[in-house]
């Protein structure tokens, strides 16, 4: 009886380490589910310290430290756990999620079909495992429809209980651009949890990507998950991102539940230098994010090589902006680069002469990250003002014209901006292809007939072969039509004149002259120019040969942009 009683308080006290050890993992998963990294790599390390073997926990202490942006070290430790436990499903789906963020996607489904093959497709933890980084928006390399497929299955298994799936699935409809997708398995997640705040959170973001216009409901839904978890800490972060730009007292609000809410790791450090960049203590960023770099060892967030970029660049010293972007792109894992880094880059690139061609390779990389149409039009106008403001119309010009590529509905500036500078640069056939698209919107507007006709008059100098005539009598057709005709007299003006010179030089007809110099006085009876115009043609005869004097308006329009 004896010996029954040691073996039976034997087994209960292994069914409690084993309950104890059950409820670790789960603690240290919902560490991670709150985005607390520091804290979930503490368990995890030590529940892996203890049971070496253990490949759940390995492969959530590696998790943890892509959390804290360690990619490195979760390389080696997945490196070194798998020469120990060469066939580890959830380990190879660790090496995979690492060989993404590296940008070796072929490696990393490698490595995926390899964890699905291992496990027989029937193991939830290695599908989700294989589905959550081809899900993230993060990682640009990851492929959603792959995901889908794998998340899907893990839903089918027997016993799937799991909100975290469906949010993944979610997830990754949303990267595949399916809305209906991803809120259907947002909604299936919190069947399983009505207090899933992750899901909630993530028909924001979904809503939020949208733009502006959505506003009132994606803010909805950050404040329902608040709601149901005031300790759910990303919808802070979130919030805190949001106000940053235009409401700093609000967004320092939410910075502070933020920190409240999160552990204190290398990403705090970076987020009190942002605050103090975003207050405008532009000098107290720098000293702060340099702090934060002296005592973060070797795991310093690269972000705040960005921040101190960005304060330099406000207090003009761009040879320190450059040199912090530099060490920023150099520590940054490349996933992890956003759209707003090149573009800020490539704007002090700007300043060093040289490095244009380089410059412009950045815009282009945020332009392909972007998926916000309002963010990548402000990177293509941002790169093309800066050539206008150095009077490369040339390329100016080309960036202004990618505009018109971006931007679905576009405006009769961003037509003026493109085409105008292409005329500006020489560059007519390019300028009257623009406007030519600008007649197209905008029929009854005279300023894209008139443009098509000076750019076609700069190809066609002698007029020869009468190249802008038609454009022109079409600008006097539409502009004679308008009611207010004070705010295009310019435009017909000059068309006038052109047909005062047209109809002298090239038809030889006196009469037709005089009665375009006479339109060009109706509108304005005080302009010299017109004046000696009218008085030139009524004198003498165009069968004689005589050139005539230059039109009133020769060679380019006023600058001003046409109406908005």
């Amino acid at each position: 009886m004896r010996n029954m009683k040691t073996l039976l308080l034997g087994f209960v006290a292994l069914l409690f380490v084993g309950s104890v050890f059950a409820q670790t993992i789960d603690e240290g998963k919902k560490f991670l589910y709150y985005e607390r990294y520091k804290s979930a790599k503490d368990i995890f390390q030590k529940l892996s310290n203890a049971n070496a073997a253990d490949e759940t926990a390995a492969y959530y202490l590696g998790q943890s430290m892509i959390g804290l942006e360690d990619i490195a070290g979760a390389k080696a430790l997945y490196l070194q756990k798998l020469s120990a436990t060469p066939n580890s499903p959830l380990i190879l789906a660790g090496i995979g999620h690492v060989e993404l963020l590296e940008g070796k996607t072929a490696d990393a489904r490698n490595k995926f079909e390899t964890a699905i093959s291992l496990s027989g497709g029937k193991r939830i933890d290695v599908l989700n495992a294989v589905g959550a980084p081809n899900s993230d928006p993060e990682i640009k390399n990851g492929d959603a429809s792959y995901a889908i497929d794998k998340l899907k299955l893990a839903t089918t298994i027997k016993g799937f209980k799991d909100p975290e799936v469906w949010a993944n699935l979610g997830d990754a409809y949303r990267k595949n651009s399916d809305g209906g997708g991803a809120i259907q398995s947002y909604d299936a997640a919190l069947r399983l949890n009505p207090n899933y705040a992750r899901a909630i959170y993530r028909k924001g973001r979904l809503y939020q990507s949208q733009g502006r216009m959505q506003e009132n409901l994606y803010t909805g839904f950050y404040n329902d998950a608040i709601a149901k978890d005031a300790s759910y800490a990303p919808v802070y972060n979130t919030l805190f991102n949001y106000y940053y730009e235009t409401d700093v007292p609000k967004s320092a609000q939410f910075l502070e539940k933020w920190l409240t809410n999160s552990d204190d790791d290398p990403k705090a450090c970076y987020y009190r230098a942002s605050m103090q960049y975003a207050q405008g203590l532009f000098a107290q960023a720098i000293t702060k994010a340099t702090d934060c770099i002296n005592t973060g060892g070797n795991n310093v967030y690269p972000n705040l090589y960005g921040v101190k970029a960005l304060a330099y660049n406000r207090i003009g010293d761009s040879l320190n902006a450059k040199a912090s972007y530099e060490e920023y792109f150099k520590k940054q894992i490349i996933s992890k680069v956003g759209a707003g880094d090149y573009s800020s880059y490539a704007m002090i690139l700007l300043k060093f002469p040289g490095n244009e061609a380089q410059a412009a390779s950045y815009v282009e990389k945020a332009v392909a990250l972007d998926s916000i149409e309002a963010n990548r039009v402000i990177y293509l106008k941002t790169l093309a003002n800066a050539y206008r403001t150095q009077k490369n119309f040339s390329e100016s010009a080309k960036w202004y014209n990618q505009v018109l590529s971006v931007k679905k509905n576009y405006s009769n500036v961003d037509l003026y901006n493109a085409g105008y500078d292409y005329f500006r640069a020489g560059k007519f056939d390019s300028s009257v292809a623009v406007f030519t698209k600008y007649t197209a919107k905008y029929p009854e507007d005279i300023f894209g007939y008139y443009m098509i006709a000076k750019a076609n008059g700069g190809i066609d100098t002698t007029l020869a072969t009468g190249l802008a005539l038609n454009s022109y009598l079409k600008a006097i057709e539409v502009g004679e039509k308008a009611t207010d005709k004070t705010k295009i007299k310019d435009q017909l003006v000059g068309a006038y004149t052109f047909m005062m010179q047209y109809s002298f030089n090239v038809k030889r007809d006196q009469a037709a002259a005089v009665a375009y110099a006479d339109k060009a006085l109706a509108l304005d009876p005080t302009d010299q120019q017109s004046i000696k115009n009218k008085e030139f043609v009524s004198k003498n005869d165009p069968n004689a040969k005589v050139t005539a004097p230059k039109a009133a308006v020769a060679t380019k329009p006023k600058q001003a942009a046409p109406k908005k």
